[in-house]
């Protein structure tokens, strides 16, 4: 569906910022508290949190995240959903978000309205109220940022640092071909993987692969160290190569680090246990750099999605 309206009457124009915002609220429903837990003050307000609190931010814009073969409520969860990413790579929960909108005044209103009601579907689904946000007008711009706010699940919150020298690369699902596959947008954030993964001492390290496997290793290798995997192992998504696998990006799958002193059988059985229907893949290990084992993947040859290139 095409996000640009052939007509005022129906577009956001039509409307103006008030009627649109009042809108706004009636497409949220009750994914969205009353002020001032939710809209309608200058700022939204929060209750405490007993841990450790996290943030995180992500958009969509039209003609990079999306186009028009994608369904707007399909637009308005992954939002939600690549932002949820961010949270489950460290072992939290969310508690809140606010959406900040840019909008063509030719923007459509069925079009908007649809992925208001995928955001709130995907919101009561995931437990996070809509607590506030911002609309701003620009010529030729559709574009979503959504901030994101939760807190840790537990006494711990697992950052990208901790890997060490020797220490196994798993994987969480299957990687590459996102885009053709529609996985980009259908996937679910592994948020009850992560939370599990962040209570396990021996899981040292840990993020989500959204730029692509060979790019988004390089910042969970620990100092003087390598990724060593073996091609053999990666997951492929149907249809997927290897090139595919490390470099696509948008998998939203979970990439971590776990202990050269775990029992890696052991390890796999006891998840296996805890999610039968998610599939999880030793890849490989830190090895010392320069020392690589002869079979092992160059990454050197594979580069995943870098911004502003």
């Amino acid at each position: 569906m095409n996000p640009f309206a052939k007509k005022i009457a129906d577009s956001v124009a039509d409307l103006g910022e008030e009627k649109l915002i009042a809108a706004i609220r009636r497409w949220l429903g009750n994914a969205s508290p009353r002020a001032p837990f939710g809209i309608g003050d200058d700022c939204a307000v929060l209750p405490p949190s007993r841990g450790p609190q996290l943030i995180t931010v992500d958009p969509v814009i039209y003609g990079r995240h999306f186009d028009a073969s994608i369904p707007p409520r399909a637009v308005g969860a992954k939002l939600l959903k690549r932002n949820l990413s961010d949270l489950a790579a460290m072992g939290g929960r969310p508690t809140a978000a606010v959406l900040a909108l840019t909008l063509d005044s030719r923007t459509d209103l069925a079009w908007l309205e649809r992925f208001y009601r995928g955001l709130a579907a995907c919101a009561r689904r995931y437990r996070v109220p809509i607590v506030g946000g911002d609309i701003a007008q620009a010529d030729g711009i559709l574009a979503a940022s959504l901030t994101l706010l939760g807190t840790a699940t537990g006494p711990r919150v697992v950052t990208r640092t901790g890997a060490r020298l020797g220490d196994s690369i798993y994987v969480t699902g299957a990687l590459g071909r996102s885009l053709p596959s529609g996985h980009h947008f259908k996937f679910s954030p592994r948020l009850a993987e992560g939370a599990w993964l962040a209570r396990q001492p021996a899981v040292r390290a840990m993020m989500d692969v959204s730029d692509g496997l060979a790019k988004d290793l390089h910042a969970l290798t620990p100092r003087g160290a390598t990724p060593a995997l073996d091609a053999a192992t990666l997951p492929l998504r149907r249809d997927a190569d290897l090139r595919a696998a490390l470099t696509d990006g948008e998998d939203y799958e979970l990439v971590f680090a776990l202990s050269a002193r775990a029992d890696d059988t052991a390890f796999i059985r006891v998840w296996s246990r805890a999610f039968p229907r998610t599939r999880l893949t030793r890849i490989g290990h830190f090895a010392r750099a320069g020392a690589m084992p002869p079979t092992a993947l160059n990454l050197g040859t594979f580069s995943g999605y870098e911004h502003l290139r």
